[in-house]
């Protein structure tokens, strides 16, 4: 592929002096900013991630803030998911749709307080979307990209690390919640959440300046613990169904075909811009629907959708595909009609290497 060459539309990141440091090998573009894709190769990344600790910049998960006395409203016409329940100090995964019901994110809801909130959000500008409704609403709401950018701690050996940097303290942190820890007087929102299956805690560093000295601090801090700088691992997200906007789903795709149906309560979250166009396609339920699929290796990298194939016809398509070591079959995330997404069913999958075997699964690999 040819060099992507560097801009000021193309940001760095507040951690992008360490990410280079630690001898990162491959970039995507991820809301405008670089993410980290590789450091060592993908496969030696993932057996790290599940065996030690990774520090992650994933400044490009930026922030959306609600500010003001319709942010909760605002943030309710935003999602199917019902947030009336929801308290300050816990994070929700929440859809984001259109009026038509189609996923235009799938970020996670921060909820500082009642009149303010962030959305942490997937890869598409969001922002514009936030302002028009609340423009075309006339909501009592201020709506910015704060100075906040995600560093996320990832893997079994997460929690010693953390303890070691924030105090033991950040070890009561339950699941997709959060609390304000120091560090070096300034004070960052921590939440017990991130884009693995291995555990561990994101960091919403508060602060451009504050991003290198707390950089460091971590991979000093975890020197004995075999730290590095890693990022989301293709492998690791595939095997734990972990969905990636823009390759996955995108806003032609309902919540219900992604399979999040669980994250949304359409016929009470009132206000949602999106609700009646649901309510509709509901009664009947999605004609095609997420699924994990195995595939007879080895797999080559997927950049472009890959047809899924029953004889002649086609029944779907492979959306995020690798090579397991761990499972040792190629897995791979894809969308298939409801008349063949049952477990066991067997299909073809063409791959730009010619045809593989495949077969859908009961559930991902963790």
């Amino acid at each position: 592929m040819a060099l992507i060459s560097p801009s000021r539309r193309l940001r760095r990141t507040p951690f992008s002096d360490g990410v280079e440091a630690a001898g990162v090998k491959g970039y995507t573009v991820y809301n405008h900013m670089l993410l980290p894709t590789v450091f060592h190769s993908v496969e030696e990344d993932y057996r790290h991630l599940k065996e030690a600790v990774q520090v992650w910049d994933v400044a490009c998960e930026r922030q959306v803030e609600l500010r003001g006395p319709d942010a909760a409203r605002l943030m309710q016409m935003l999602t199917p998911r019902d947030l009336r329940g929801m308290l300050p100090g816990q994070c929700f995964y929440v859809p984001i749709v259109d009026e038509t019901g189609g996923m235009l994110n799938d970020p996670v809801a921060v909820k500082l307080a009642e009149d303010r909130w962030w959305i942490s959000i997937a890869d598409s500008d969001l922002l514009l979307w936030v302002k028009g409704i609340a423009y075309g609403y006339r909501l009592d709401v201020l709506i910015d990209e704060p100075d906040v950018s995600p560093l996320a701690v990832q893997g079994p050996k997460s929690d010693d690390l953390m303890a070691r940097v924030f105090g033991d303290a950040v070890r009561d942190i339950r699941f997709f919640r959060f609390g304000w820890f120091e560090f070096q007087g300034r004070s960052h929102v921590v939440a017990r959440s991130g884009y693995s299956k291995q555990g561990g805690f994101e960091i919403y560093v508060d602060g451009t300046d504050a991003g290198m000295p707390l950089w460091n601090a971590l991979m000093e801090a975890g020197r004995d613990l075999d730290v590095r700088a890693g990022c989301p691992n293709l492998i690791e997200r595939i095997e734990g169904g972990l969905l990636s906007y823009g390759n996955d789903m995108d806003r032609t795709n309902t919540p219900h075909e992604c399979g999040l149906g669980r994250f949304c309560n359409t016929a009470t979250a009132i206000g949602c811009v999106g609700r009646d166009a649901l309510l509709r396609v509901a009664t009947d339920g999605p004609v095609r629907q997420i699924r994990a699929i195995e595939i007879e290796g080895p797999v080559p990298g997927c950049d472009r959708f890959w047809p899924l194939m029953d004889g002649d016809k086609r029944v779907g398509r492979v959306t995020s595909a690798a090579n397991s070591p761990d499972f040792g079959t190629g897995v791979a995330i894809g969308m298939v009609r409801m008349t063949h997404w049952d477990a066991g069913t067997e299909l073809r999958v063409d791959t730009p290497d010619g045809p593989r075997a495949a077969r859908v699964r009961e559930a991902f690999w963790i």
